[in-house]
């Protein structure tokens, strides 16, 4: 959907970014660290993700951002009382002053990641402030918003990404010196660390900082959607006013950016290729998935590209027949839009080709993990549409115009872990 891309006046307001006392799991009362942290809840691969998770610990969060239950008040309900529990109970408990938050994601190969936590000010999309490059889906703004009524917290941080190189760069870095508050390493074999900035001039020095500066919505549009939503059911000022997020430099801290895949439900890879037959070319690779998404790269740099599978092998589809593109892609957006992979699928495949509905679980899952994806769909009988990851200017470029991408677009990562600090919004 293409909207009034953001005046140069509004964007130069920045970024607002407050302290808040950080609730904290007591190490003392859990298991470990790593066995109650959880990836953000639209990662979680139910229900085998959630089921996993919450064997691991009693206390993992995914209890608070994914509740089992019958019905979703039930599941907020449920969200509610746990999170008052284990307030009680001493499970959480509240940093003593206000801070922002040093974080740190390190893998074994090299990658090194480190950004500030804060709550930040909300702001629209027209304010060119925070810049959201994807659609939502109501459904799941109104599920994320009935838990955050529910527990009256922030349980897990968005991702946005900005690029300064400047001060709070400095101040992350020297941070990052100095003993950290936690350190853990999760079972995907990342080392985790957080630390307090509570100084006020280092505070003032970040803020300052920060205050010159746009974010890009890299992970978290719905959970932003929600912040929305919820500050205009609160009059002003509340605390409402503010959200739980994860500010990455990426100047000095570049992402990774995925692509998030597609499982469609009911429709057998045999009928997803036979609908296309004469609209794309279609070649059948005998081959394993590492060598499949090989050729997918090398196919998109030509031009639209991608994987079928769910039939024990991969086919992939390129070379979309340009008439069908220009029936079926809208006319009034930018070429860099028109031509996207993610808008070929919905506009050109799943709507005209495949007639299936985008925002129906029923139909369709957005699927992070690739291998994932593919043994789902060939467990299933569905049709898994791998895709190729688009580049972050691409994204970036696109946002400053105005312009979002189809729904689930891309995956940028690493994302931060969920439970290694929360907001609740009385405290």
């Amino acid at each position: 959907m293409k909207t009034a891309g953001p005046s140069e006046a509004t964007a130069r307001r920045g970024l607002e970014l407050t302290p808040f006392r950080g609730l904290r799991y007591d190490p003392d009362r859990v298991g470990s660290l790593a066995s109650v942290t959880s990836p953000p809840y639209d990662v979680v691969v139910r229900p085998d993700g959630v089921q996993h998770l919450q064997s691991a610990d009693p206390h993992n969060i995914v209890r608070l951002i994914l509740p089992q239950a019958g019905t979703p008040s039930a599941r907020t309900e449920q969200a509610a009382d746990t999170l008052r529990r284990w307030l009680d109970e001493g499970i959480l408990t509240a940093d003593p002053e206000p801070g922002l938050y040093v974080y740190e994601q390190r893998d074994g190969n090299g990658m090194l990641q480190r950004g500030v936590i804060g709550a930040l000010r909300v702001s629209e999309p027209a304010e060119g402030v925070v810049l959201p490059h994807e659609d939502v889906m109501p459904p799941v703004v109104a599920d994320r918003a009935a838990l955050m009524r529910a527990t009256r917290a922030n349980l897990e941080p968005l991702l946005l990404t900005y690029r300064g190189n400047g001060a709070t760069a400095e101040v992350v870095e020297r941070t990052a010196e100095r003993p950290p508050l936690l350190a853990t390493t999760t079972e995907d074999g990342f080392h985790h660390r957080l630390w307090s900035i509570t100084d006020p001039a280092e505070v003032a020095r970040v803020q300052s900082d920060l205050a010159r500066q746009q974010a890009l919505i890299a992970d978290g549009h719905h959970r932003w959607a929600t912040y929305l939503r919820l500050r205009a059911e609160h009059p002003s000022p509340s605390p409402w006013d503010h959200g739980l997020v994860l500010l990455v430099d990426t100047a000095r801290y570049p992402l990774r950016v995925r692509a998030i895949h597609r499982l469609l439900h009911g429709l057998p890879v045999a009928d997803a290729l036979a609908a296309v037959d004469g609209l794309f070319r279609v070649r059948h690779l005998d081959v394993p998935l590492s060598d499949a998404l090989e050729t997918l790269a090398d196919a998109s740099c030509a031009g639209n590209a991608f994987l079928l599978a769910g039939d024990g092998s991969f086919h992939l589809l390129d070379r979309p027949d340009a008439g069908l593109l220009a029936r079926t892609i809208p006319a009034d957006r930018p070429s860099a839009w028109r031509s996207l992979d993610a808008t070929v699928l919905h506009a050109t495949l799943l709507e005209h080709v495949w007639h299936i509905p985008e925002d129906s679980p029923a139909h369709i899952a957005y699927i992070h993990d690739t291998a994932a994806t593919v043994e789902k769909a060939e467990r299933d009988g569905g049709t898994a549409v791998l895709m190729h990851p688009v580049r972050e200017e691409v994204v970036r470029d696109l946002a400053r115009q105005g312009v979002t991408m189809p729904r689930k677009s891309t995956s940028f990562g690493p994302k931060p872990a969920s439970g290694l600090v929360l907001r609740a919004l009385e405290i």
